[in-house]
């Protein structure tokens, strides 16, 4: 069996009494912020209706463009009331 080789420092006894403790100072970690359920509940509701209209938007332009590509225009057509 192999045997570790023998260094040169010393072990250190950190239970000693003259042994000190990091002397670096940190902030304390920020508070996080509460989210209410109201909150997430209105940020819901935003996110459903903005997709509800990106989703028409999108419709409509293709819509829009499917009919310019076919050569279908509104003023092909005379209305009489």
């Amino acid at each position: 069996m192999a045997s570790p080789l023998p260094t040169a420092k010393q072990t250190v006894n950190l239970a000693a009494p003259g042994v000190r403790g990091s002397r670096i100072r940190r902030d304390p970690p920020p508070k996080v912020k509460e989210i209410s359920i109201a909150d997430r509940n209105e940020r819901d509701r935003r996110n459903v209706l903005l997709g509800i209209f990106m989703s028409a938007a999108a419709v409509v332009a293709i819509l829009i463009g499917f009919s310019s590509y076919t050569g279908w225009s509104p003023r092909q057509y005379t209305a009489h009331f």
